[in-house]
């Protein structure tokens, strides 16, 4: 599907279908306002007879419209105006767009980009309409049989089109457009890696991958195996990946279009491309979804995509430690002590708690290799931050405050927010081991504050970088799906990064 911004007025549109909104208590904006003017009350009609009275998020399609040259008129309920913000901004979106998919419309122009927000101007608009449309619109077929792939009655739209109030507005509307196409892009491919089983993207898969995005970007790829790693000591991330017959990777992703002697900002993800637990095995119970723990590493393949096709002054590296976390008669036991590339011991108490094993050698890697301007890693690392925070916001964490303020910023900026947690110095002795330097869950205060515990975990291994970790286990995928989370925040930020430097 192809989009475009343009201005002009709903009743002069010839395309398959225009949509206009309506707020609650039968209140039509002005573009709605406009059509029932031209249909001699059309609108104003539908809503005396209840059939649109507005509630946030209905939608109703009129055909044949008196006075439009339009197929279709599309109303969609936007609640009451006192509390129309960005959350019902999205909704009336994908509200929007998905009546869209079902009608057999091949072109339309939205007005609900016309509405106004506190503090938002149209190039955000014209960006979480196109975000949350492309939300709507995706699907992951790739695992599909070819017949049962024809039968999914594929979206006939192929045009969309926004329009902003004024022409001169279209500037920042083609902003807005070009910014979110590209995030959008980055939040499709972390997508379709997240969506892939763990029989088909495995750390090797990833690898290729790699290989791939640096055939078709700027980007410059190198993969570090498993004889790599053991001559850099990274003993905790190969501890993990013994127990798998699939070899591990280091993957590292430059994106260096800044000033050469400029620090880049570093991404590092958990690429576990599956989870079982190792010896201390998971619940049967939604096990599958453990094809889902290595959606960090999507997400630095998803920003690494969005920037390159912006085309950002900034240099970035992503890198994304790849592994599965499986059983055998190598795998790590509970008790076993590995050293890991930065020189710290580690007591294994639980082998589940995996993934801040292999993250704290790549971020050793990182500190020692690139010595970043900002680092910034993203792990599905507990089942405790879920608790905390549901599938509504990534948990954040970092040692540096302007940081933290950055990240929290980009993801009000993109409606993909984070809510930062406490990493006190308090809570360090939690983690401290009888027979190592430390260990890998609480041995003090278990079971309480398991996300904090985890970043304390990673924030022993960055003390020298300003840092900062999402922990993404509850909003990188809701059910069976992968959202593609922390992509838009990720990408907001090196935008607001980008746009700093220039100014």
């Amino acid at each position: 599907m192809e989009y475009f911004v343009k201005s002009g007025s709903p009743e002069k549109q010839r395309v398959a279908c225009i949509i206009v909104g309506i707020f609650d208590r039968r209140s039509p904006t002005e573009a709605a306002e406009k059509i029932d003017k031209v249909s001699d009350g059309a609108i104003g009609a539908v809503m005396r007879r209840g059939d649109m009275d507005g509630k946030l998020g209905s939608t109703l399609i009129l055909h044949n419209v008196a006075g439009s040259f339009a197929d279709r008129v599309m109303l969609v309920g936007l609640g009451r105006e006192r509390n129309f913000d960005e959350a019902a901004f999205r909704k009336v979106q994908a509200a929007a767009a998905r009546a869209l998919r079902q009608t057999g419309a091949i072109d339309a122009v939205s007005y609900l980009t016309h509405l106004a927000l506190k503090g938002r101007d149209y190039q955000w608009n014209v960006a979480q309409a196109l975000l949350a449309t492309e939300d709507v619109f995706y699907r992951f077929d790739d695992c599909r049989g070819a017949k049962a792939r024809e039968d999914i009655s594929a979206a006939k739209l192929e045009r969309y089109t926004f329009d902003v109030p004024r022409r001169s507005d279209l500037p920042a509307g083609e902003r807005g457009l070009k910014e979110s196409l590209a995030t959008a892009k980055g939040v499709k491919l972390a997508k379709d890696l997240g969506n892939l089983p763990g029989n088909i993207c495995t750390p090797s898969y990833l690898a290729e991958q790699a290989r791939k995005l640096a055939t078709q970007l700027p980007i410059k790829t190198r993969i570090l195996e498993k004889a790599d790693m053991e001559k850099l000591g990274m003993g905790s991330l190969l501890s993990v990946a013994k127990g798998s017959s699939e070899p591990p990777k280091l993957i590292i992703m430059e994106y260096l279009k800044g000033p050469k002697n400029e620090k880049p900002i570093a991404l590092v993800g958990k690429g576990l491309t599956f989870d079982a637990g190792g010896i201390s095995i998971k619940p049967a119970a939604k096990m599958d979804e453990m094809k889902f723990d290595m959606c960090g590493g999507a997400s630095v393949f998803g920003t690494l995509t969005a920037i390159a096709e912006l085309k950002l002054p900034i240099n970035v590296v992503g890198v994304v430690a790849a592994s599965e976390n499986l059983i055998n008669g190598e795998a790590n036991k509970p008790g076993d002590v590995v050293t890991s590339m930065s020189g710290i011991t580690i007591e294994i108490l639980n082998t589940d708690a995996e993934g801040r094993l292999i993250l704290c050698d790549a971020l050793t890697y990182v500190e020692q290799t690139y010595e970043p301007s900002f680092c910034v890693d993203m792990a599905t690392l507990t089942g405790a931050c879920v608790v905390a925070l549901g599938s509504v916001a990534t948990g954040l964490f970092s040692n540096t405050p302007a940081l933290a303020r950055a990240l929290l910023g980009a993801g009000e900026q993109s409606g993909d927010r984070a809510w930062e947690l406490p990493m006190w110095s308090d809570y360090d002795d939690n983690i401290k081991s009888e027979c190592a330097d430390i260990a890998n869950i609480a041995t003090r205060g278990a079971g309480e504050a398991g996300a904090t515990i985890g970043a304390v975990f990673l924030h022993r291994f960055t003390r020298k970088m300003k840092w900062a970790h999402l922990d993404i286990a509850g909003t990188a995928w809701v059910g069976k799906k992968s959202t593609g989370r922390p992509v838009p925040m990720l990408v907001q930020y090196l935008l607001n990064v980008a746009a700093k430097k220039h100014d």
